[in-house]
């Protein structure tokens, strides 16, 4: 098997362990990461109702304001990270659930896991 489809296969098997174990409410929903070689994409969820509450990419219209330069790195991730835990403020979201999405907790999922306890929320 080729090394890139046992990785991508390695990480589904590791996503379905974790969500048997982690789900969303309205009051804590689900943060969902996912992470390509380019940009870091992040939503919270609620599977209660099956509705996505906010979302941010490294990819949106004001990310691309604070983020100079690469948007594949630990910094851009840092800083998604903030502006998702701000949008959640407004929200009036205090506590979260983090689902990493199979990846590992390290590089950039931890830098923008980092960022959303910098901007106030705790899991």
């Amino acid at each position: 098997m080729e090394a890139a489809k046992k990785r991508i296969l390695t990480r589904k098997r590791n996503k379905v362990h974790v969500r048997k174990r982690i789900s969303g409410t309205e009051s804590r929903p689900r943060v969902s990461v996912f992470r390509s070689t380019k940009h870091i994409y992040v939503q919270a969820i609620d599977d209660v109702n099956g509705v996505v509450i906010a979302c941010t990419s490294s990819l949106g219209k004001d990310a691309k304001g604070k983020i100079a330069g690469y948007t594949g790195n630990k910094a851009a991730a840092e800083t998604v990270g903030k502006m998702f835990g701000e949008v959640l403020k407004t929200k009036g979201v205090e506590k979260i659930v983090f689902d990493r999405n199979g990846f590992l907790y390290h590089g950039r999922i931890k830098s923008l896991a980092d960022g959303i306890r910098e901007a106030g929320l705790q899991f």
